[in-house]
């Protein structure tokens, strides 16, 4: 098995998608990349990826953004996971979460997947729920709208404005988690929300 992390970006292909919701997964990875000062390119395994590190001499990264629609992520996870050798153990997918309060960050590994489809997707194509997850705070949708319509619309005027901090935690969460450990990630993330 190879020592690299596969951090995956879920979101939906295309720019009508690019700023809304459901995309803040793959906007963290454009985070990420800037980062570390790399370029994504497409990979045959349906997704861009950047091949990278967290620093010079730092752990291995690669970070995807499957090409696919959300529903159907785990098919590029499953192809990449394979092809860079990796174990499930090591990677994290960087996603969405309602049951979060926008601008708070979140991280677990395995369990359910809360009624998410990319996740969902995700766990069927790998054979298993033990991943990591970092799950970016959205918030519920006001009274009865859709969730489906709520996820698919693009950010608030008042919450674009505080996306870049939202996305530069995220990515420090990842970071985090990589260079210290789930528990240690958590304790320093979930002490905020």
């Amino acid at each position: 098995m190879s020592d690299a992390w596969l951090v995956v970006g879920l979101g939906n292909p295309g720019p009508e998608y690019a700023r809304t919701r459901h995309n803040v997964g793959q906007m963290v990875l454009d985070e990420l990349a800037t980062r570390t000062g790399g370029r994504f390119k497409t990979h045959k395994a349906r997704a861009q990826v950047l091949e990278t590190r967290l620093r010079p001499g730092g752990p291995r990264l690669v970070l995807a953004k499957p090409l696919t629609y959300m529903n159907t992520s785990g098919g590029p996870v499953a192809g990449l996971a394979k092809f860079y050798d990796i174990d499930p153990s090591r990677i994290v997918a960087v996603h969405d979460e309602i049951d979060i309060p926008f601008a708070a960050v979140k991280l677990k590994l395995g369990g359910g997947e809360g009624g998410h489809n990319g996740l969902r997707d995700m766990s069927k194509a790998l054979s298993t729920k033990d991943y990591h997850r970092v799950r970016v705070g959205v918030g519920r949708p006001p009274g009865r709208m859709d969730t489906a319509a709520y996820v698919l619309k693009p950010f608030s005027s008042t919450e674009a404005k505080e996306l870049p901090f939202l996305l530069d935690d995220a990515a420090d969460a990842v970071e985090h988690l990589i260079d210290h450990g789930l528990l240690e990630a958590q304790q320093k993330f979930h002490a905020r929300a």
